[in-house]
């Protein structure tokens, strides 16, 4: 237990530190912000602090820092160490970063941005790959709150050939539809804080629970192999690259540029940038470490089969464990509610960006409607295959968890280039350093996994190293290369 604690120190007081100094390298001010400069009524609307940083929360925290450190913390305790740094120096930034320049520039949406900090040849690399990533959130964030509130809150199979798994995926899939058209304060705005709720309830539940019940949990400086044999998992399995593909969200995660650019319409001040981007992420790394500790609890007294496999059935053995049959099922529906609070805003900053780079108009809801039905039609195709091919889900699961890291390469790009045009050349290392570990792990982990390359560790680790130092001095070369051309205008 420790160790979880000394973690959770690290996050809470590194965040305060590292967000102080993120905050004071941008330096908010008292500009007007999109919300009023393009006040619409539908996605640039004003709305309170608590309520976009709650609905930034949500948006960004699926089942990402949940099921991913639930089978990342078999590598065993060095999770809860990992999972702070690289949320503090990593996400956390990444977030606040790619927000904040959105917000800054309009509240253009993610693509947008990169076409301006890039070239027109990353930017279509960039718009292909997000837009695939998106339906792919879409189908993922159906799929798996569809599954654990069928099989783990209403007792049903959950087959693909039984009606009720059909039914409960429609009543999902039915929401986003509504959350995808109708304007954002009348829908996500008003729903959100219920969610929030329920959300805040489970995680904070889990939390004490683990102290009240005592749940044993190794440390890092004592014995790996017990009852479970962390140390015999962490040595055959890669941690790196593995445990960063795996546990992604709480530490890292590439989709969250597409929210925080949604956020940076509803935003009434500059200066709440910190509470809303950068602490709303700290917030899922809080989650992910609960959720890791609560993992190793229930792994350590023999409750559930330390199985990455079997991450979905953990979740309800931790909740019930800890809260109780009635508690339980609360807590279950906060795990529920992170998903599709991410699965919806998806699908609505996809049909923002399509619109945007299109220039498809949005003001009737005719119109948004008709851009919505095309992507929803492409969802459904990908969830039905999902749910039909005995193997579709982990396939469909494999490439949503590497795209999720590799998408983040592009945003941490355009924040370095926005630092050196900005006259803040001098912290660029705060994107590149992060953005050079995620290309290593990206493309080592895709070139050694059977869904990729399939190349042997050695040969894939060589060829993760030169990525990284090509990703770092391309972009460096590039943005001096920018910066020098618009001197001379």
């Amino acid at each position: 237990m420790i160790t979880f604690i000394i973690g959770l120190v690290i996050l809470f007081g590194g965040a305060a530190l590292y967000g102080k100094f993120c905050e004071k390298v941008f330096g908010p001010d008292d500009r007007k912000t999109p919300a009023y400069t393009k006040q619409d009524g539908v996605d640039f609307v004003p709305m309170r602090e608590w309520k976009n940083s709650l609905i930034n929360l949500l948006n960004i925290a699926g089942t990402g820092p949940i099921l991913g450190p639930i089978q990342g913390i078999l590598f065993g305790p060095i999770a809860f160490i990992t999972i702070p740094i690289g949320n503090i120096i990593g996400g956390a930034m990444h977030d606040y970063f790619s927000g904040m320049i959105c917000l800054r520039d309009g509240g253009s949406q993610m693509p947008e941005t990169i076409r301006k900090y890039s070239n027109k040849g990353v930017y279509t690399v960039y718009q292909i790959f997000c837009s695939l990533l998106l339906l792919l959130v879409g189908a993922v964030f159906i799929y798996t709150p569809g599954d654990i509130a069928a099989t783990q809150v209403f007792g049903f199979d959950g087959a693909a050939t039984s009606v009720s798994t059909w039914v409960i995926y429609g009543v999902i899939f039915v929401y986003y539809l509504i959350a995808t058209v109708f304007p954002i304060d009348k829908i996500i705005g008003r729903i959100y804080p219920v969610f929030g709720a329920i959300l805040l309830f489970s995680a904070i539940g889990v939390f004490i629970g683990l102290f009240v019940k005592g749940y044993p949990l190794v440390e890092l400086w004592g014995n790996w192999n017990g009852v479970v044999a962390y140390g015999d998992y962490f040595n055959g399995n890669h941690f790196i690259p593995i445990f960063f593909i795996t546990v992604a969200c709480g530490i890292l995660s590439g989709f969250h540029s597409t929210q925080t650019a949604i956020i940076s319409r509803t935003m009434k001040s500059e200066k709440q940038g910190r509470m809303t981007f950068y602490n709303m992420m700290v917030l899922e790394g809080f989650i992910a470490m609960v959720w890791a500790a609560g993992a190793m609890g229930v792994y350590n007294l023999g409750l559930q089969a330390a199985d990455a496999s079997l991450a979905t059935a953990t979740i309800g053995v931790v909740c019930k464990n800890i809260l109780g049959p009635v508690g339980g099922i609360i807590a279950l529906l906060g795990v529920i509610v992170l998903p599709i609070t991410s699965g919806d805003t998806a699908l609505r900053s996809l049909r923002l960006a399509i619109a945007e780079s299109f220039h498809i108009d949005q003001t009737s809801k005719a119109k948004r409607l008709g851009l919505s039905a095309v992507i929803f039609a492409l969802v459904a195709v990908i969830l039905v295959f999902a749910k039909m091919n005995a193997n579709g889900f982990n396939i469909l699961w494999r490439y949503f968890a590497w795209s999720n890291q590799t998408l983040s390469l592009f945003a941490f790009l355009a924040i370095s280039v926005w630092m050196f045009e900005n006259g803040k050349a001098k912290f660029a290392w705060m994107p590149l350093i992060p953005g050079a570990w995620y290309a290593f792990v990206t493309i080592t982990y895709i070139a050694n996994a059977k869904i990729g390359f399939n190349i042997p560790w050695t040969g894939a680790y060589i060829i993760g190293i030169c990525a990284a130092a090509i990703y770092v001095g391309v972009i460096i070369w590039y943005a001096n290369k920018r910066k020098a051309l618009a001197k001379k205008f």
